[in-house]
């Protein structure tokens, strides 16, 4: 079972891999390089120091900024927050187009729309 501390963790290499996939291009490619070193390759801070050849501190400074500016780009273009929105929208359209289609052949045919709206939707982001 994971400790509060380990789930807290993982939400927040979540949602920083998360911004970084809505972001990316938006940083330095030092903040890029780093970010992904440190999220999305598990590297500690000493191993991204020692292959920079800079301080451990160094690394944390610019990993904390480069968190910040993803979390200022969120908080201004809400890239995140409408696709999360538009998850559980399908989620629940999903959910009552299968209810119907048990039903009746409208709701068979909701559903495949729903289907297609998903994969667009997906595809897109």
């Amino acid at each position: 079972m994971k400790t509060v501390h380990e789930a807290d963790a993982l939400a927040k290499t979540n949602r920083v891999n998360m911004l970084f996939d809505f972001y990316e291009k938006l940083l330095t490619e030092k903040q890029q390089t780093f970010l992904k070193y440190y999220f999305h390759d598990d590297y500690t801070l000493g191993e991204i120091a020692a292959e920079f050849d800079i301080s451990r501190q160094a690394v944390y400074e610019h990993v904390k900024r480069a968190e910040a500016v993803l979390e200022s780009y969120e908080s201004k273009l809400q890239l995140l927050a409408k696709h999360e929105t538009a998850e559980r929208l399908l989620n629940e359209l999903d959910r009552l187009t299968e209810q119907a289609a048990v039903q009746n052949e409208l709701g068979t045919e909701l559903h495949k729309l729903a289907q297609r709206f998903r994969a667009h939707v997906q595809g897109v982001t």
